[in-house]
């Protein structure tokens, strides 16, 4: 049973609760607790292009960006029972990655689309799911032990707000793990159309993290090694942009394209990641930090 206690989704209800596969409210269960999230241009047909294009979570660095999230949640947290929220839970390839590797933790996913935590409640019947907009976020403070975004902010357009609630609802001593794309120089067509309101410079992350009152412990850059040719395709995109009609097939494309280069992709991310553990890289395509309610 999840101890998280939520608050009512509409005026004079009563909390809802969930039973271990949904969630009771006014005598009826739902899989997803859904609250109001108002409009922000993301929507479900773009998680299923991202999802499509990457081959279903098993792109090389969706992998090793999971991996690290994991592997900084198990140096945070330890063994020791936790409850941890993911936002931006997607398809659950993080979720399940999770409850692998950390069988104590109580998990939540979150997301701002219905149909995809529609979709994933059928899949992992037993982890609660809750539409919410994290900017305006109306869960409760100091409730989770680790909350865990990955590529969530860059979509926020008041990244400063939604960081603020994720501190606010972390408990004291609480840790959250966040990436984002880096490189505001390199914002192109495919950032327009995932909808991404900025790339982020490492210590421009730090500055929205800090300024919410969490400390941070550790940053670092992902896909450090891949860098100069992702910064070439980069220029040579914005140097050819597309018509608005055809950048889904073009950014679809461009993605299954680094897709087929996963054998190789895997063992660079492998080397990469014994590198992290001695040494900053001054440049990546992922900003990656790890801060702590103090």
């Amino acid at each position: 049973m999840n101890s998280v206690t939520f608050p009512p989704v509409s005026a004079g209800e009563d909390a809802p609760v969930w039973s271990g596969s949904g969630f009771v409210r006014g005598g009826q269960t739902t899989r997803v607790l859904a609250y109001e999230v108002g409009d922000s241009g993301w929507s479900d047909e773009l998680t299923e292009l991202h999802e499509s294009a990457t081959e279903s979570g098993t792109h090389f660095i969706d992998m090793a960006s999971r991996r690290h999230a994991v592997n900084e949640l198990k140096r945070a947290l330890g063994s020791q029972p936790a409850s941890i929220m993911e936002v931006g839970c997607s398809a659950g390839h993080l979720l399940a990655d999770m409850r692998v590797a950390l069988p104590n933790a109580k998990l939540t996913g979150g997301d701002y689309t219905l149909g995809t935590l529609v979709k994933l409640g059928a899949k992992m019947p037993d982890i609660p799911l809750v539409r919410f907009n994290l900017a305006d976020s109306p869960l409760p403070s100091n409730t989770y032990d680790a909350m865990v975004l990955l590529n969530v902010l860059e979509h926020i357009e008041d990244d400063v707000a939604a960081v603020q609630h994720i501190a606010r609802m972390l408990k004291p001593g609480g840790v959250a793990v966040i990436e984002v794309p880096a490189g505001p120089e390199l914002f192109d067509d495919y950032d327009r159309e995932l909808k991404h309101f900025r790339r982020y410079t490492l210590p421009g992350l730090c500055k929205v993290i800090e300024s919410a009152g969490l400390k941070v412990e550790r940053r670092n850059y992902l896909g450090a090694l891949i860098y100069p040719a992702f910064y070439l395709a980069k220029k040579r995109a914005q140097s050819n942009p597309k018509p608005a009609a055809e950048r889904e097939a073009h950014v679809a494309k461009a993605i299954g394209a680094t897709s087929r280069l996963n054998p190789i992709g895997h063992a660079v991310m492998a080397l990469e990641e014994m590198m992290s553990r001695m040494m900053e890289f001054p440049r990546g395509i992922r900003c990656v930090v790890t801060a702590r309610k103090v």
